[in-house]
This record gives C-alpha cells, structure tokens and sequence, in this order.
C-alpha cells in the first residue's frame, strides 16, 4: 500500500482518514453551519475554491498526488464513500438543521447528515475531484471530449450550485384572506417578514368527494368492521347499499342543506348560502333482525352540527367529513417593480413570478368548503439556474455520447 502506482485501497484509506477526521470535528466543534454560505459570502467561497482548484491543477506536474488526484481509482473510491453516507442518511430518521443534537447523537451527525463534517468533508473531496478531472479535460480539449466535458462540468455546476445556494434559499408561510392584500409571511423560525410582492385572495374553491356512510361503534367511536371498514358513497345516482347487516335506502338528499331544531327532532331544508351542508333522509333495515330505523344523517359544517343515526346499542350510523378533491385559490399578485398579475393556484400547480414560486399549501379547515383563507408557501431560491443549467448539460452531454456512440458504430460498419 502507497506503492506507486496508486489504486482503490490508497483511495478508500483517503476517504476512510477524512471521515475519521469529520468524526473527530464533529465531536470537538459541531456541526457544519451552511448557513454561512449567504449572500455575498457564497459567491466569495465559489470564486476563492474555483481559484484554488485551478492553483492545485497548475502543480499537478510536480505532484503524484495531484496527478492521480484525477484518476479513476480515486474518482470511484469518493464515489461509493459519499454514496455509502447517503444510504446512511435514507436509512435514518433526519431532522431540520436547527435542532440541536444531544448526547451520543451528536458525534457522528448522522441525524442532520447535510451539515455531518464526515459528510462535509467526504462531499467537498468528491467535488474536488470532479473539479480537477473536468479543467484537465478542457486544458486538453479534443471534440471527442465533448460529451465527456459537458457530463462534468455539469455535474459540478449541479452541485456546487446546490450547496453555495442552500442558505439563500428562502421558504415562506403565507396566510391570505379574501379581498385584503397580504405582503407579510412567516419563515421557518416563526419570525414576521415584509417581502417584496403581495398576494390578494380573490376566491378559493373546493372540488370534495362524495359524502360517504359508515358504521362506527358506539363505545369506542372505531369505523366497522374494524380490521376493515366499509362505507358507501353516496353518489348521484345512488339510492340503496348495505354495511354489514344493514340495508340503507336514500329518500332524500340535500346538498346545500341547514338544521332546524323542530319540537321533537332535528330536521334539515335547504340552504343556499355559507355554512351549508350536506344531509340525507334514509332508512335502515337490519337483514337479521327485522329491526328499523330512519331519520336525518348529516357530516355537518362549522355552523351546524352533524347528525347520525343510532341503529342499536352498539352501533351508529354516520356520516364523516367530506374529503377534498382539488382545492384552488384565485389570486392577484402585486410587486414592488409593478408588476401587477392573476393567477389560479393549486396543488402542485404553482404560480412564478420574479423568481418566487407560490404553491397552495393549505386552507381554513374547519370550514371547509366555505373556507376565506387560503395558506400559500412561497419558495425562493437564486441559486436554481445555476442547478438547471448544470443538469440540462449534462443531458445534452448523454445525447451526444450516445449520437458519437452510433457514429462510431455506423464507421465500424
């Protein structure tokens, strides 16, 4: 071992000595703090390691250690230690960096692994590599090179991108009310922030499933049968269905529908206006038994309550909640540069705008359907066309690796 030339062991006992050498920093000092890497010192630190990576190239002819710096036992070796931690990290429970970490926990990181010097460390000398391999290939530009040099250089920009970018990431909390422009939202240590562009909530719809009927015990509230429960959904053309020993007939239906408090029982009419809610006449026959009973079930809204059928000692029959489908708020946008735009947004449908993207997060719960606000996460990151330019490289380098590979084999031919 350490014979030239140099293979896979020197490589392994290189990352093993850097992973004992975070361990111990990370027991000695902590923690790496990425949320240094803020604006404008990331781009100082990007500007500084491009520099030194070229400095290291420059005496790569008066070094071994350099020279094998960029080969592919030392490459691989990297590769498979950064890859074995990430494992580590998928196979463990992570938590946000700003947790603190207590007692045996806090030695190795492995928890929060992003910030573990052994991963920090590992990480940083794998990039290092790609680096040093990526400006050896472009001092020696051959066109055969081409695809080669855009697979790495992209990768580097990718990841280079990601870490100096982490701590300008913004991710922000927005509580919007119908008719009022909101400008103010929370950051993830609860703190108020000003940002430079408002939301005002124009409308916000929901699209709910089908109400549905379901059987719970009386005691314990459990759904039944309990292993699996069963329920009936109560769609437009549904009129009859069965749980357990139970035939339920439909008689009525009201979807806008409100309680009245009668002399003797609880009766529901229709209601057109917020706080609705949906209700069903029905009757209920037990196959066994020969047992009836009817009256009105109801999932309720935050202004009137739900209503449910006891059937017997043990069981009732009720009607849940309604789950919702698609939830989307209409939306006018306003910036301080002017800009002034609508937009529908949903899940997984976000609206951009100068570099914010706004996804629809949540909503008033409790009111469900009649909901006047609406919950919004707004994302910011400067750093993501440095990420996307690296990644679309290193597609249009795999196209032309497999465009020079049929060349190649179309001549052999």
């Amino acid at each position: 071992m350490w014979q030239k030339p140099w293979g896979y062991k020197e490589g392994f006992a290189i990352c093993g000595g850097l992973f004992l050498t975070g361990t111990f920093l990370q027991i000695t000092i902590g923690k790496c703090e990425l949320s240094i890497l803020s604006y404008p010192m990331n781009v100082c630190v990007g500007v500084l390691y491009l520099v030194i990576l070229l400095l290291i190239y420059a005496f790569s002819q008066k070094s071994y250690f350099i020279r094998w710096m960029g080969s592919c036992q030392a490459a691989v070796s990297s590769m498979v230690s950064v890859a074995m931690l990430t494992v580590v990290m998928g196979l463990i429970r992570q938590v946000k960096s700003d947790v603190p970490l207590l007692g045996a926990e806090s030695w190795l990181g492995f928890s929060q692994m992003l910030s573990a010097c052994s991963f920090v460390l590992l990480f940083l000398w794998m990039i290092t590599l790609l680096g040093l391999t990526t400006i050896r290939r472009i001092h020696h530009f051959r066109w055969c090179d081409f695809p080669f040099v855009l697979n790495h250089l992209g990768l580097f920009l990718a990841l280079t991108g990601a870490i100096l970018g982490n701590a300008d990431m913004e991710r922000l909390r927005m509580t919007t009310k119908t008719g009022q422009a909101e400008w103010r939202a929370l950051d993830e240590n609860q703190k108020m922030r000003e940002l430079p562009l408002a939301i005002e909530l124009q409308d916000f719809t929901i699209d709910e499933y089908p109400p549905k009927l379901m059987l719970i015990n009386n005691e314990t509230g459990e759904a039944l049968p309990s292993k699996k429960p069963e329920n009936l959904l109560i769609e437009e053309n549904f009129h009859t269905g069965r749980l357990l020993d139970w035939e339920i007939g439909i008689e009525k239906k009201i979807p806008l529908a409100a309680s009245v408090a009668t002399q003797d029982t609880l009766n529901f009419v229709e209601f057109h206006s917020m706080g609705a809610t949906y209700a069903v006449y029905l009757k209920a026959v037990n196959n066994k038994t020969g047992q009836q009973r009817e009256g009105w079930v109801s999932c309720g809204s935050f202004m009137f309550p739900y209503k449910a059928i006891r059937l017997d000692d043990q069981t009732s029959l009720v009607m849940p909640e309604r789950e919702p489908r698609r939830f989307a708020s209409e939306v006018k946008v306003y910036t301080e540069s002017g800009c002034r735009d609508s937009a529908t947004i949903e899940v997984n449908k976000p609206f951009e705008l100068e570099g914010w993207k706004i996804y629809q997060l949540s909503y008033d719960e409790s009111k469900g359907r009649w909901s006047d606000i609406s919950v919004f996460e707004l994302v910011r990151d400067p750093w993501l066309p440095v990420v996307y330019t690296g990644i679309w490289m290193m597609i249009a380098g795999a196209v032309c690796l497999f465009a020079l590979s049929q060349k190649r084999k179309e001549d052999n031919t």
